[in-house]
């Protein structure tokens, strides 16, 4: 008893730990008052006040579509790397394509900001592009960070996946590029979308390495932050965070909900071939 109370209590002090800065968030960016530290009255002042700060929304949108693209990209990759090294067994250069994978998860974020923009530079200089710092190279750098993240991902579902399943849709005579799109991938469907999302997580939060490939009129949301908390931070950004923090709960609560209507379809079925047979 006393040790399930000990983890009950850890528990509930991780939680608040983590939740209770959210909610402060979420109350203060009703106050009508700009200090935190003073309560005057309930209001929806700083949401009038970020819908008509173009700065802000700019980043926002800008930060949005660069996550969407990077995650996409990051993907696509990521997935193809997994299954190489998932699929493939030892191959020559193994070694050194999964340290390459998986260095950036390690890597300090301040070295490989520097390293981008080094290659950026060098890359325009010899090339001729990319043309400067803006989207494009923020993309670029995304993708390279995000990539590993959706590499580890897909390639732990791929590893506990029962390989049979494909061996025997290929004894069928069902050519390679069949078997991923009817058999593989459905299976690791989950883990693609997994990856996805934390890719444009990731992305959506970068600061170090955006802030190293960034230029002029590319500035994202966590720059615009970052750049205001000098000079005080204003309550838009409470507003705004509030904002993102709602579609992320309605986002978790359609995910729970469709599992749960899944799962639920699962066990009929079962139920149903369990009758039938």
């Amino acid at each position: 008893m006393p040790k399930s109370w000990f983890l009950r209590a850890g528990l509930l002090t991780g939680l608040l730990f983590l939740y209770i800065p959210i909610a402060l968030l979420i109350v203060l960016s009703f106050n009508d008052n700009r200090s935190v530290s003073v309560w005057s009255e309930f209001s929806f002042r700083w949401y009038g006040e970020l819908l008509r700060d173009d700065q802000l929304l700019s980043a926002a949108w800008l930060s949005v579509r660069v996550a969407f693209i990077s995650a996409s990209f990051a993907v696509v990759l990521g997935t193809m790397a997994g299954m190489m090294l998932a699929r493939f067994g030892m191959f020559k250069g193994r070694a050194l394509f999964s340290g390459m994978v998986s260095a950036p998860l390690v890597m300090p974020e301040v070295i490989m900001g520097l390293a981008m923009l080094l290659l950026f530079v060098s890359m325009e200089q010899m090339f001729g592009w990319p043309e400067g710092r803006g989207m494009l190279t923020i993309i670029l750098a995304h993708i390279t960070f995000t990539m590993s993240f959706v590499t580890v991902v897909v390639q732990s579902r791929l590893v506990s996946m029962d390989a049979s399943l494909e061996e025997a849709a290929m004894d069928l005579g069902a050519r390679p590029a069949k078997v991923f799109f009817v058999i593989t991938l459905p299976l690791i469907a989950p883990a693609i979308v997994s990856g996805w999302l934390l890719a444009f997580t990731l992305s959506l939060d970068d600061l170090v390495i955006t802030s190293f490939v960034s230029g002029p009129g590319s500035t994202t949301l966590p720059q615009v932050v970052f750049s205001s908390v000098r000079l005080g931070l204003s309550p838009k950004v409470n507003a705004l965070a509030t904002i993102v923090v709602a579609i992320v709960a309605l986002g978790i609560l359609a995910a729970g909900f469709y599992n749960a209507r899944q799962e639920k379809q699962r066990r009929r079925d079962e139920q149903m071939a369990q009758q039938g047979s």
